[in-house]
Formats: structure tokens, sequence, C-alpha cells
């Protein structure tokens, strides 16, 4: 095999690792954004959004209920990127939503969860909060307007665990690739 590879030359050899490493770089690529569309990458389900989040999607206008889907943003912006031998599959660091935040930040938060974060409540946040409630089927308590908030955001890895299922039987998958590409079937 390593004979008939090399008699063939070194530039189809190349070319067909190179088509290869693409194919497999968009094969992971649609397992992450597959796994967000079904609220499960890699199998494992996200963990369900509370009903306060639920509720401020729905005053701020969004009624889906799918984790990291308000507007797609973050799951667009997932790319497949090859260069030479090497390919990048994730968020690229100049990616940004429609209002203008890092996807990258986003994606790490929703990656890896929060610390919390606590957030001095203004007179507009306090309304917004009480109707959230309200809508969320909760009373506010007395008290509970003044002062901070404290969030926490929970962690959904969404790449991760597609990079866990993607890399099972990579290699052969791979080798497979680049013995089609160079018309000798599959491996």
């Amino acid at each position: 095999l390593a004979r008939r590879i090399l008699a063939e030359g070194p530039m189809k050899l190349k070319a067909s690792v190179g088509t290869a490493l693409r194919q497999e770089a968009e094969v992971l690529r649609q397992e992450i954004v597959t796994g967000i569309n079904e609220q499960a990458p890699g199998g494992e389900p996200f963990k369900a959004l509370s009903p306060l989040t639920l509720a401020a999607r729905k005053l701020a206008g969004f009624g889906g209920t799918k984790a990291l889907m308000v507007r797609g943003d973050l799951r667009n912006a997932i790319t497949a990127i090859v260069q030479g031998d090497e390919a990048f599959v994730g968020v690229p660091r100049k990616a940004r939503s429609r209002d203008g935040r890092s996807l990258v930040d986003v994606a790490q938060i929703q990656e890896l969860g929060s610390s919390p974060m606590v957030i001095p409540i203004t007179a507009r946040m306090r309304r917004f909060l009480f109707a959230m409630l309200r809508q969320a089927g909760k009373e506010p308590q007395p008290g509970s307007g003044k002062g901070v908030v404290v969030v926490t955001i929970p962690a959904r890895p969404f790449l991760r665990p597609a990079f866990r299922r993607f890399s099972e039987g990579v290699q052969q998958r791979f080798l497979g690739r680049v013995a089609r590409l160079l018309g000798w079937g599959g491996m």
C-alpha cells in the first residue's frame, strides 16, 4: 500500500489528505450544529432552561424554549476552517452576535458555565424583574427588588460532547476517506 501511494506521487496523496481533512472537519461541524438543534450534543441532553429564563425570553419577545437558540447566532457561528494540515472547528474569535457581543465569550460561558455574577438592580431592571417573576408564576417577595441579583449560568456543553462522539473511529474514517480519494475503495 505504501509503495502504491509513493508511486502515484506525493502531490496526489497531499491533495487527498487535504480533502479528507476538510470533509472530517465538516462532519464535526455538522455534529455540533445538530447537537444544538436536537438539544443533545454528542447524545448528552442539555439541562432544561429555568422558568425564569423562559419568562425573560417571553417578555423580551422570544418564544423559543430551546437552550442556546434565542436567535441562532451561536449555532450559526460554528465554523470549520482548514489551513494546511490543521483544522479548526468551533466559534472563531472574530464571531459576533447581531447585537455585537463576542460569541467566543458566549460559547465559553455556555460550555463551562459561569461563576455567580452579582448585578446591581436599577429601577428599570426592578420593573422587568417583577414582570418576569409574575410571568413565571411567582410573586415577588417583599424587599426582593432592592440591592442586587445573583445570577449563575449552568454549563451546557455543546462542543466537548460532540468532540467525544466525533473522535470515535476518526482514524479509520479518515484513512478510509483518503483511500477512496486515491481510488482504492474503502479501507
